[in-house]
């Protein structure tokens, strides 16, 4: 794939890298009815002592993103969904995604959580990012921790076990935080970007996967 040849890799991962995309943040007037929703959830949230829950908005190609401290992702989704003004009432997507290495040192808040989050009553759609550090050594082994949002949006419940189950972050409050996709005894998070590629040994073993009630908790 991508002229890689004679490499014997069979992951259909053939070295190809492209720059990340960061857009710059957003100026005012943000446009359309965003600088309405903006200046509505930045007064509810100032209500609620959360003034420094926004750490940065950004508009491009026409969709807005609220980037948010990772403490407050719970207490946003809440006024997101409850305040007249604003009303998102359904989460349609909790995604992760690791943005890797920069060479062979990992990029800052490497790891991002993003839900897209749409109000029927207005038509509106907005998404979330929150950027997380991998602690301790950075390592497979190393688990960020995020609140879960389940509790304000039961549509997670399974988008946040398959980003547990992908990328190893721990949604802390969620109400049972297994693997959905992967084996419950399979080692590691296949969607990081230093999970070995090519030549991982069969972890199947047979194995039989337990009733939820008796799988592992992680939260």
């Amino acid at each position: 794939m991508f002229g890689i040849r004679g490499s014997g890799d069979t992951s259909g991962y053939g070295g190809l890298r492209l720059p990340a995309y960061s857009p710059a943040p957003a100026q005012r007037p943000y446009g359309g009815w965003f600088d309405q929703v903006t200046d509505d959830l930045l007064a509810a949230l100032a209500q609620r002592g959360l003034d420094q829950a926004v750490q940065q908005v950004v508009v491009d190609r026409g969709e807005i993103t609220y980037y948010l401290r990772p403490d407050t992702v719970l207490e946003v989704c809440r006024v997101l969904r409850d305040e007249p003004a604003l009303r998102f009432e359904l989460c349609s997507s909790v995604s992760g995604v690791d943005y890797g290495f920069d060479g062979d040192q990992p990029v800052d808040q490497r790891l991002h959580v993003v839900y897209h989050l749409a109000s029927m009553t207005f038509r509106h759609r907005v998404r979330l990012e929150v950027a997380l550090d991998v602690p301790g050594s950075g390592g497979m082994s190393e688990h960020p921790h995020l609140p879960s949002v389940v509790q304000v949006y039961p549509t997670a419940d399974w988008q946040e076990r398959e980003v547990w189950d992908m990328f190893g972050i721990v949604f802390d409050g969620h109400p049972g935080l297994t693997r959905i996709l992967m084996p419950d005894d399979w080692a590691g998070h296949p969607q990081r970007k230093d999970y070995p590629l090519g030549g991982i040994p069969v972890e199947y073993k047979g194995a039989e996967i337990p009733p939820p009630e008796q799988r592992r908790a992680y939260s």
